[in-house]
Order: C-alpha cells, then sequence, then structure tokens
C-alpha cells in the first residue's frame, strides 16, 4: 500500500469511544493514508474523548452528535457533515451494544428487549447509515463494518451479540448487492480479540486471548495497527473488486476446527 492511499478521500467514523477502541486504530490508519475525517459520538459523555483524539490530527476535525438508535438523529449527522463536504468516499461502522445482563449468562435467558436492543444497535444501524451516505458518494465508495468470529460459531458468554453479528453480516451482503450498481463496496473485518473497553465486558475474556494464543496458526490473535491496515486495504482503490465479503484478521484462528 502506498503511504497516501486515501490521498483526497473524506470518509465518516462511527464508533469511537476511547483510544483503545478499533474504530479508533481504523481512524488513525485512514488519515495517516490521507483520508480526511469526519466522527461522530453518542452523547456529550463521548464528545469530549472525541475532541481529545483528533485534536492529534492537527487541524480541527469535524464531529457531530449521532446516536444510531435514533432515525432522526441519523439524518441531522448526514446534514451536518454535508455542511462540511459534498462527497464521502468512506463510512466505518464500528457499533455495537448489548444489555451487560445478556452478555453474562446463557443465550437461553436472553429477553427479548435484550434481543431487540442488540439488534438495532449493533447491525440494523448499518442499513440507514448507508442509505444516508450512498447519495453522497457519488464518486463510489467503501463501506467497512466490524464484526466477529462469535457470529459464526459459539462464543460462551458473546450470546445474543454473536447473533446481532449474524445479521450484521449478512446485512452488509444485501448492501452489497443493492449498492453495487453505484460502485459503492461493503465489507466486513472479523477481528480477533482485541483489549478493548467493549471487549473487557464480555465474561472470560482473558481466557478467550489465551485460546488464541494456543490454538491460532500465528500464535496470537491481532494488533490494532493491523485492523487498521486492514482497513485502509478496504477503504483505497487495491480492494476495488472486493464487496460483500468478511475478512479475517485474527492469526488464522477463524480456519481451525480443533
Amino acid at each position: 500500500m502506498t503511504q497516501q492511499a486515501l490521498a483526497g478521500k473524506t470518509g465518516v467514523v462511527f464508533g469511537v469511544a476511547n483510544k483503545r477502541s478499533i474504530a479508533w486504530a481504523i481512524a488513525q490508519a485512514w488519515a495517516a493514508a490521507g483520508a480526511r475525517l469526519i466522527f461522530n459520538y453518542q452523547g456529550e459523555r463521548l464528545k469530549e474523548n472525541v475532541e481529545e483524539l483528533t485534536a492529534a490530527f492537527g487541524e480541527k476535525t469535524p464531529s457531530f452528535p449521532c446516536d444510531v438508535s435514533s432515525d432522526a438523529e441519523i439524518k441531522t449527522f448526514f446534514e451536518k457533515v454535508r455542511g462540511e463536504t459534498d462527497r464521502v468516499d468512506l463510512l466505518l461502522h464500528s457499533v455495537a451494544f448489548a444489555p451487560k445482563e445478556a452478555l453474562e449468562g446463557d443465550f437461553v435467558s436472553t429477553t427479548r428487549e435484550a434481543f431487540r436492543v442488540a439488534h438495532d444497535i449493533s447491525a440494523y444501524s448499518l442499513v440507514p447509515l448507508a442509505r444516508e451516505v450512498a447519495p453522497m458518494m457519488t464518486n463510489g465508495g467503501s463501506i467497512v463494518a466490524m464484526t466477529y468470529y462469535g457470529s459464526e460459531k459459539v462464543v460462551p458468554h458473546y450470546n445474543v451479540m454473536g447473533v446481532a453479528k449474524a445479521s450484521l453480516e449478512a446485512s452488509a451482503r444485501y448492501l452489497a448487492y443493492d449498492l453495487g450498481p453505484k460502485k459503492i463496496r461493503v465489507n466486513c473485518i472479523s477481528a480477533g480479540a482485541v483489549q478493548t473497553l467493549a471487549a473487557r465486558g464480555i465474561s472470560g475474556f482473558s481466557q478467550m486471548l489465551k485460546h488464541y494464543q494456543e490454538r491460532a496458526p500465528l500464535k496470537r490473535s491481532c494488533d490494532p495497527s493491523e485492523l487498521g491496515a486492514t482497513g485502509v486495504f478496504l477503504a483505497s482503490d487495491a480492494a476495488a473488486a472486493i464487496t460483500g465479503q468478511v475478512i479475517y484478521v485474527d492469526g488464522g484462528y477463524q480456519i481451525m476446527g480443533m
């Protein structure tokens, strides 16, 4: 990849919460590759975090509030984006949430409300974001969503989030079909276990990390910088013929049967 693979491109980043966020690792990589970025933040509590991080880019980086569970907020967010740029080339969806209790017990105990919330925020939100950004992707574009292997195999305690990630991956495929004629590509990055704030909310996460070190062909999971590099690849013209795919960045863990 050339140093400025994304020069002249504008990207919108959803999901930065703090410096450990996978979204932040990808945003940094996109910026280093030459992209100009616009960020969302969810609520005033995270506004300060996002602004503090984006200050590292030097110039004033735009960030606007957007709770992805609200169609009205999504609409308002993209109105503000249109005030900053007339074209968007990249969008990162790194947003997921399930009530804490749904990630602790058994999947069979998942309440109707926990199921609804997990799917609304973690899966459905990709659809309205794609719908709003697509008309701005006048020169084609790349939409990247973050997923995890719990979408296709059982990871104890990942529970309803695994089911929501399966829905996210299927949604990405259908969006890839719908948006393909506009030269808009939609792909997912399936990250191995990474030390993030969200991951620490999953019961037994440290054992999960150890399992990667024992079982993955590369004897490890992945670094945030490697997720960033994959994010740059999928956002760049080097991936111009890749859409509707799940790219695994997990030390090869996904290929193993035992």
